[in-house]
């Protein structure tokens, strides 16, 4: 049978979790290496409602892309999550801030949903590259490319700022990119597409002549769930991984 250590050896070779950024926890954070595994759950985080589907499935992993402990634990209720996984005897491996930088990892999905070509790192941080930019297969008006994002994601709904430019070089950097602003100007970039957006680096954006798009965080994450899972169970074709149909923000818009 299968065992966690080797599920987590195969994520490691192309997305290393050394890679982490600094402030990251990422790898086995529930559990052990010599587990043995048949069936595994994939989710963006982990909540009740994932615990609960993996208890139902029968998975005894849940891989998810957000850590489920992320800061050192100083106490621990009984409903906690690190308290719930425990006591389903449910493992939890987390891939990070490794997988968004991987070369096929998050930012290379939404790059790849997006359509761009002739992809660049956007920028770098603690020497790692963050982000990309890459170019549309034509020209768009403003609204015109809003609307390509929203429908290309899945988008409920999104927040983006008018320009009177036309969009044809795109930066993108999934999660919570505002920081990388500058980044995206200085790459010559039109739009800059990213989640939760901040209302400073908004302003930033206005004054620099970048277009935004708010995609909003979960939208710009969830699409390297299914890749992910597909490469996975390419790799391991004992083992059955599914994605979750539980997980969501909840995030409607009126």
């Amino acid at each position: 049978m299968i065992t966690i250590g080797q599920i987590y050896n195969f994520i490691n070779d192309f997305a290393p979790f050394e890679n982490s950024l600094s402030f990251d926890n990422t790898g086995l954070l529930i559990g052990n290496f010599e587990t043995k595994v048949k069936k595994v759950l994939l989710s963006l985080d982990i909540t009740s409602e994932v615990i609960k589907e993996a208890v139902n499935y029968g998975a005894n992993l849940i891989i998810t892309h957000h850590p489920v402990i992320f800061k050192p634990i100083k106490s621990l209720e009984f409903e906690d999550m690190t308290s719930k996984m425990i006591k389903n005897n449910i493992n939890a491996l987390c891939a990070h801030t490794n997988l968004d930088i991987a070369k096929e990892g998050v930012n290379f999905y939404l790059a790849k949903k997006l359509k761009l070509s002739d992809l660049e790192i956007l920028t770098y941080e603690e020497n790692k590259p963050m982000g990309l930019a890459g170019y549309l297969e034509k020209e768009m008006e403003p609204e015109a490319f809003a609307k390509f994002v929203k429908i290309n994601l899945g988008c409920l709904g999104l927040r983006y700022t008018v320009t009177d430019k036309i969009i044809k070089k795109v930066g993108v950097c999934s999660g919570s990119g505002g920081s990388f602003i500058n980044s995206a100007k200085q790459k010559k970039c039109d739009v800059f597409v990213t989640g939760e957006i901040k209302h400073s680096d908004i302003l930033k954006a206005n004054e620099l002549g970048v277009m935004i798009v708010d995609a909003g965080h979960y939208k710009t994450e969830n699409i390297v769930l299914e890749p992910l899972s597909l490469k996975l169970q390419k790799k391991f074709k004992s083992v059955e991984f599914v994605l979750s149909k539980k997980f969501t923000d909840n995030i409607r818009y009126i």
